[in-house]
């Protein structure tokens, strides 16, 4: 078994360099002075570099190979955007700078904000939510607000379909609303019907994915919103799968009030491990008032971050940390421009489309009566019957040097594959993968075991996933297998 950092640690090496210090030393108290030393090894700066670069090779990632994490969007991040984030008068700005100092990144953030709205449709945003939940939140409390303040206070409950995405019921509860399920139809998409029966004089929201998480485009959205606005609620949507409508259709055309963007899938940075992200939220001119502190707006001085107004539904963070995001997203749009960015969702549809139907043959495809969007859901659930799950499918795909697709979601269907390429794959590594994908079909067939048994050449063999989640340990190493 080979050595951990830890066994390589020797007394007296060291691979750090600190610079003078250049401000008055001040003794550490006693109040925050450690009790016992934290037992980092001891070892050279190449040993750490050996170390961390052995760990990263373990790991999978974009730049390694197709990560086709359905709803995700994990594509490829370009390095000119990567570097432009990282310019220096951008990357090391101060959180409490005047505004009269930091006047780039300011119309930066404007600049993002219009064309986000021009991108979605909608008159105003805000750049504050750091996450695509805390967008559907702050999505939620802008409609809550509005309900409120029209005496609307019992209109508690926020419609979705049985397909969305697990955050959207959890952020309607964290946001005090009640939950009601709306049911698909045998195409997959919201069951209009059921919609209209359970819209009334509760609802204060209907929360949808358009294209919803089958990778499918709800084709009577019209109808849809104009039902909930009939029954005097707000329409919100859920924008995680903007990858498939950009420069094609635009929410706020279709009848949404709200509408968030996860500026980390969408519009390429990488994401991942927890963040950072982007949340941001687009919307109608009359919700405009209760957007949370700190938009930018253009004066006749110059760019300056708001405070809000009074009736604001309040700040979700105290700084804009995750910044880096947007400059990131502001550098993707520009690099693109409007044809660009048109020219992306298409490509992402093509992408999709094919490898539906070069599967179709080997994976059911539930829900199929037409073209897909940016991603399409399979199903395993005749493997299953074989006695081979999806989760098996999905770690022999390591084997074959690609991560799996989101798996088991949505749950309305069994054994699910959902399926994402994204634009930035090439024919060569799609051809790759759907060509790994039927040789585990064939595998199924004749050597299930291949399957039952895998991952067989990874660095860790499968683990107890439940045990991993009850039992969770960061401190000892894994012995390689």
């Amino acid at each position: 078994m080979e050595k951990t950092i830890f066994q390589y640690s020797s007394s007296g090496r060291t691979g750090v360099a600190l610079p003078l210090l250049d401000v008055p030393e001040t003794p550490v108290t006693a109040r925050f002075g450690r009790k016992e030393t934290i037992g980092l090894p001891q070892v050279t700066e190449g040993q750490a570099m050996r170390h961390f670069v052995r760990l990263s090779t373990m790991n999978f990632n974009i730049e390694e190979g197709l990560y086709p994490l359905g709803s995700c969007t994990m594509k490829y991040n370009p390095r000119l955007h990567e570097f432009l984030a990282r310019i220096e008068g951008l990357a090391v700005v101060h959180p409490l700078s005047d505004d009269s100092t930091v006047q780039g990144t300011l119309e930066l953030m404007y600049k993002l904000g219009e064309s986000l709205c021009e991108i979605t449709g909608f008159e105003a945003v805000t750049l504050q939510p750091a996450a695509g939940a805390q967008g559907e939140f702050t999505g939620l409390m802008l409609i809550k607000k509005w309900q409120d303040e029209r005496g609307q206070e019992h209109r508690n409950e926020v419609l979705m379909p049985d397909s969305a995405h697990g955050t959207n019921p959890a952020t309607s509860t964290l946001a005090g609303l009640k939950v009601v399920s709306v049911r698909s139809d045998e195409h997959g998409r919201v069951d209009v019907e059921d919609l209209r029966s359970k819209a009334g004089e509760n609802t204060c929201a209907f929360m949808l994915t358009n294209p919803n998480t089958l990778g499918i485009f709800e084709s009577s959205i019209d109808e849809i919103t104009k039902i909930i606005h009939d029954a005097g609620g707000l329409n919100y949507m859920d924008g995680a799968n903007m990858n498939a409508m950009l420069g094609i259709a635009r929410p706020g055309d279709m009848g949404f009030d709200v509408c968030h963007l996860n500026l980390h899938k969408t519009f390429s940075t990488p994401h991942g491990g927890g963040g950072p992200g982007s949340g941001a939220v687009c919307c109608v001119e009359m919700l405009k008032e209760y957007l949370p502190p700190s938009t930018v707006e253009k004066t006749d001085e110059g760019y300056k971050l708001l405070g809000g107004t009074g009736n604001t539904i309040g700040r979700l963070l105290a700084f804009h940390g995750n910044v880096g995001v947007l400059y990131r997203a502001y550098a993707y749009v520009r690099t693109l421009g409007p044809k660009g960015l048109r020219e992306v969702s298409e490509v992402a549809l093509i992408n999709a489309n094919y490898m539906k139907a070069r599967l179709k043959p080997y994976y059911d495809v539930p829900n199929d009566d037409g073209p897909c969007m940016h991603e399409f859901v399979a199903s395993g659930a005749a493997m299953a019957e074989k006695g081979v799950k999806t989760l098996d499918i999905a770690k022999r795909l390591l084997d074959y040097g690609f991560h799996a697709p989101t798996i088991y979601f949505p749950q309305i269907v069994k054994e699910a594959l959902m399926i994402e390429p994204t634009e930035t794959e090439s024919l060569e590594s799609i051809d790759s993968f759907i060509d790994a994908m039927i040789a585990i079909a064939e595998e199924i067939d004749t050597k299930p075991h291949l399957v039952t048994d895998a991952p067989v050449n990874t660095p860790v063999l499968r683990l107890d996933e439940v045990k991993a989640v009850k039992d969770l340990c960061l401190v000892e190493p894994v012995e390689h297998q």
